[in-house]
């Protein structure tokens, strides 16, 4: 059978990775420990649905309307933890606050994302309340709807989530045993492609279930990080968020350039090679090994335009150059299935070509289940983008003091940019804080032309991301 050089090149990279990919990127298991555990709410079973709804590691619109106390009762053994949750938001992983995906406007309703809470351990508890508890991690502000955290839990039997305010729409929780450095731990991310097919539609088996049917030792843990019009352009500019949302997990399933290609984008296919270069880059520096799905075939027919393939090729070069591991092929598949689309020719259709897509994720990485040891990828390119690798538990979080019209900031690691905020969007004051020449790392701010009222004060630097309400008397 004749085949074009290009097929030969991809066939000589598969049977290849078939070798040594099952080696080079082997995973450890991290058992699911929480499938079909009731989750407690404020010490009492949640029985709005079946108890087990909410971890049964898929998402079916079951969800919680309201919570801020919550825990699950996971049994004693574990050491560690890596502990996952998801809520609905707009359906995108993060709103415009954090991500900027143009054309899109991501403006959630208040309380769409976990934040300002504490993770605690119990091993006596008996109904997720009382009991001697233990804090092994608190979180500040938090702009993503899933996330994942890495927690002690020796001799505990219970963890359990308390948050200053409440999160709408809890859907899923989730608890993985990482005791032996399990590290089957992964975050999606893309367009609205990946917001629809991975996390919107309800499919009969999504990539942890098909891995978990294949290998059973193994239960992958799901993050799931889709925005709809993102742009590569918009994860680079958002890369300090992404790491510190999801910066821990060991694998980034990345779905990118159908929005790129967009000429209204202003993303040209230089501009798109530098920035999944870059993503690669934070993503290498991090432990976290990337893995890249070669773009979705667009249907000419429905869409008005052609696959891009000089973004297409900027893929499958980068793949190569960075010797990664090679991530399924949207573009051959849904070339070959465009019944898969939807009506506009370009996102999959709910639910078939969003089950292909979990399919073809799990396709594509199998190999790696294959190994017995893991060898994480090392390494950063010239140029690459240096952002320090955050600590999800114990961290030190900023104090607001509020005395009258002053208002006090410490507990600050380093300077940072301050912003009080009425409820309706408006800045009235804004300014910088700490003093990195000096030491100086507090500040008193006094607010005397500021009317009495209910305020948000936004501090942001290159390693802090907080926010909390205060009150002017």
């Amino acid at each position: 059978m004749f085949m074009d050089k290009f097929s030969q090149m991809l066939l000589g990279a598969a049977l290849g990775c078939a070798v040594i990919c099952g080696s080079a990127f082997a995973i450890t298991a991290n058992p699911n420990v929480s499938i079909g555990k009731s989750l407690y709410v404020a010490g009492v079973v949640n029985s709005n649905k079946d108890p087990g709804a909410y971890t049964d590691g898929k998402l079916d619109l079951n969800q919680i309307a309201f919570v801020s106390d919550f825990a699950l009762n996971v049994g004693v053994g574990p050491k560690k933890l890596f502990i996952t949750w998801d809520s609905r938001g707009d359906e995108a992983w993060a709103s415009g606050d954090y991500v900027y995906a143009r054309g899109c406007v991501h403006n959630w309703m208040d309380y769409a994302t976990l934040q300002h809470f504490k993770v605690l351990t119990s091993a006596n508890s008996t109904d997720g309340v009382d009991g001697d508890w233990e804090v092994v991690a608190e979180v500040g502000e938090s702009g993503a709807a899933s996330r994942g955290l890495a927690i002690d839990f020796e001799g505990k039997s219970w963890f359990r989530i308390v948050a200053d305010e409440p999160v709408v729409n809890l859907e899923e929780v989730s608890a993985y045993d990482i005791s032996d450095g399990g590290d089957d731990t992964w975050f999606f991310m893309g367009t609205s492609i990946t917001q629809m097919g991975m996390k919107q539609f309800i499919v009969d088996s999504n990539f942890s279930q098909l891995i978990h049917a294949r290998f059973p030792e193994h239960y992958p843990a799901m993050v799931r990080g889709g925005i709809a019009c993102l742009t590569s352009q918009g994860v680079v500019d958002a890369l300090k968020y992404y790491v510190e949302y999801a910066g821990n997990v060991k694998f980034w399933a990345i779905e990118m350039g159908t929005n790129d290609a967009y000429e209204g984008n202003g993303v040209t296919v230089e501009m798109f090679e530098n920035n999944l270069q870059t993503i690669i880059d934070t993503a290498k520096a991090h432990g976290i090994t990337p893995i890249i799905a070669r773009l979705i075939a667009m249907n000419i027919g429905e869409a008005g335009r052609l696959l891009h393939q000089r973004y297409l090729a900027v893929i499958d070069k980068v793949v190569e150059r960075n010797n990664l591991p090679a991530g399924p092929d949207f573009a051959g598949y849904f070339t070959a299935h465009p019944e898969e689309l939807d009506s506009d020719g370009i996102h999959p259709v709910n639910p078939t070509g969003g089950q292909s897509m979990h399919r073809l994720w799990a396709d594509a990485v199998a190999s790696f289940y294959k190994g017995k040891t893991s060898e994480p990828v090392i390494g950063v390119a010239p140029g690459a983008l240096a952002v320090p690798k955050k600590q999800n538990a114990q961290m030190v979080l900023p104090q607001v003091f509020v005395d009258g019209r002053t208002v006090m900031i410490t507990r600050l690691s380093e300077p940072v940019s301050v912003a009080v905020v009425d409820l309706t969007g408006h800045v009235v004051w804004n300014g910088r804080v700490g003093n990195s020449a000096d030491g100086s790392l507090e500040s008193m701010l006094r607010l005397n032309a500021v009317p009495a009222g209910n305020y948000i004060v936004k501090i942001r630097g290159a390693m802090t991301s907080y926010k909390t309400k205060i009150s002017i008397r």
